[in-house]
């Protein structure tokens, strides 16, 4: 990180022992997605999000998504890298445990009309 001293924090990759690294082939896009591309990646070395880096072990393609107002998002597709690396030892938070943290343990009450609105129907094959 930019300004950020690596005696306070460095980032480092651990991976799966035995896992060979992998380089993704360059894909082709259309013609006209290409500055479009361009501008998005050149925004996030002028942040100093990414950077160039020379002798990479792991190449992740990217992968432009079209946004509903036209814009492009570029995504990066690193399921070879996830593959790779070993899964956290903590598990993902429950949601019903959150929400009742959010709402302060207090039950959530609803209308005799409004569970109308909310029905759960479950198909059973006879």
């Amino acid at each position: 990180m930019p300004g950020l001293d690596p005696k306070v924090a460095v980032h480092h990759l651990s991976v799966k022992k035995g896992a060979r690294p992998v380089k993704q082939g360059q894909h082709r896009f259309r013609p006209e997605l290409i500055p479009l591309i361009e501008d998005e990646v050149n925004k996030f070395v002028e942040v100093g999000f990414i950077r160039e880096v020379k002798y990479p072990m792991w190449i992740s393609s990217i992968i432009p998504v079209r946004k509903k107002n036209g814009q492009i998002r570029v995504c990066v597709d690193f399921r070879d890298l996830n593959n790779a690396c070993p899964k956290d030892d903590f598990p993902l938070p429950i949601i019903e445990l959150m929400i009742d943290v959010s709402t302060g343990h207090e039950a959530l009450w609803m209308d005799r009309l409004d569970t109308t609105k909310y029905v759960w129907h479950q198909w059973t094959r006879n």
